[in-house]
């Protein structure tokens, strides 16, 4: 098989001689003298909630308002000017992959986040090498299956996640916060507990996970509402955790995990839940996905689909994540997914948007993998991989708080008559 696995040569290539000489030309697109002058003018014309501090060669250029302390930005390298002018949030990452940048007391997360606010990453032209080449790169993504891609990310190496999702069962999606301090396993725990209450799961009921990663959520359900069932990944280091998981928890009479394409699945279930598995499924294979499921679930049944959604009319592909993180994902639309249950007969009961408490949810593990980057082998994962994923990290936050980003619960079933509690979870 072919190894996935990240390598540093992988991010040197974003740094050819070739790519800076073409980022002049968005500059002199904007008729500036200089990239920084136009970078400078761009700030100087969106930024207006909080204070940047830009230091350049020794000198401090201030951008925006407030009260609160300021971000500095310290350019470290010319380089960062042309890349972000050409590139937008693409730039922005392999500058700070790079080095070109750092900002001052850690604080990246809240730069990104006043960056988003400002909407600098939808005021920015791109020169149309890149958009050529970025056309290009969607394209080839596309021309790989899902689980290929699939495997580019969740098969990475499993030290890489090890040294960032603390919670006992490796839940890599969106948690649920009561408060901005909670913990990474208080987070996910009362997640799977809000899912397993929404979809009222009694004991003995039949549960089909689709994309189950590490089989965090059946093992759950087995060992708090008395489920038994079956999870799906095409992922291979998933299937092997989720297997040593639920023969720790003590639940392998109860529950399975199968390596393969949840399109194959065969039987009926009382309950079906997918949770962060259809940002990975192509816009025209939805009709595959929502089919298996009605096919799949019982006629009593109820159904939960999880997903990072778009929340605006253009859903723009991130180039940075594309590349870098989740190469061939797509956000779908709330409308995109209500055609294909109403298509499918399968009623809603309820819609989330949840997008918040993925911030918080990303913060945690932003700050895991901070503390414990270290730990990972430097030959396989050197300092442009390191920061890459830290990038990767506080541009999550940064869109889950300042973003178009949604992350939706929509809540389903077959039999719209029957009885269903008064109030939400």
């Amino acid at each position: 098989m072919t190894d996935t696995r990240y390598m540093p040569e992988h991010a040197a290539r974003a740094f050819d001689a070739k790519t800076a000489r073409r980022q002049l030309s968005l500059a002199q697109l904007l008729g500036a003298r200089q990239p920084k002058d136009a970078f400078f003018e761009m700030l100087s014309r969106h930024l207006h909630q909080g204070t940047l501090i830009v230091r350049h060669n020794g000198v401090d250029h201030r951008f925006g308002a407030g009260d609160e302390a300021p971000i500095v930005l310290r350019v470290l390298r010319d380089d960062f000017f042309s890349r972000v002018l050409a590139f937008g949030n693409l730039g922005m990452g392999e500058a700070f992959m790079a080095q070109d940048f750092e900002v001052e007391d850690g604080r990246l997360v809240d730069c990104l986040t006043m960056l988003c606010r400002a909407g600098l990453h939808k005021k920015l032209r791109s020169d149309w090498s890149f958009l050529f080449r970025y056309a290009g790169m969607l394209a080839s993504n596309r021309l790989m299956s899902p689980a290929t891609n699939v495997r580019r990310h969740y098969d990475i190496g499993e030290d890489v996640f090890d040294a960032f999702l603390l919670d006992r069962y490796q839940v890599y999606s969106c948690g649920y916060a009561h408060s901005q301090d909670d913990d990474a396993d208080l987070l996910q725990q009362r997640k799977l507990d809000r899912i397993c209450q929404k979809l009222e799961i009694e004991p003995g009921q039949s549960l089909l996970d689709i994309g189950c990663g590490k089989g965090g959520m059946l093992i759950h359900a087995a060992l708090n509402f008395g489920a038994r069932g079956v999870g799906v990944t095409n992922s291979v280091a998933h299937h092997a955790r989720a297997q040593e998981n639920a023969a720790k928890y003590g639940v392998s009479d109860r529950v399975r995990f199968i390596l393969g394409d949840y399109r194959e699945i065969e039987g009926s279930f009382d309950r079906i839940v997918s949770v962060g598995m259809l940002e990975h499924v192509r816009a025209k294979d939805y009709p595959a996905y929502f089919g298996a499921i009605e096919r799949l679930l019982a006629p009593t049944g109820r159904g939960l689909v999880h997903v990072i959604g778009c929340n605006t009319a253009i859903n723009r592909h991130d180039p940075f994540i594309q590349k870098y993180v989740f190469p061939g994902s797509d956000t779908p639309k709330l409308s995109a997914m209500t055609t294909e249950l109403e298509k499918n007969s399968l009623a809603i009961l309820d819609v989330e948007n949840m997008a918040r408490h993925y911030a918080v949810t990303l913060r945690r593990w932003l700050e895991a993998f901070r503390a414990n980057s270290g730990t990972l082998d430097p030959v396989r994962y050197d300092t442009v991989f390191k920061r890459m994923w830290e990038y990767y990290l506080s541009c999550g936050v940064a869109s889950a708080m300042a973003g178009d980003q949604a992350l939706y619960q929509l809540l389903f079933t077959k039999d719209y008559h029957a009885p269903y509690r008064l109030q939400r979870v």
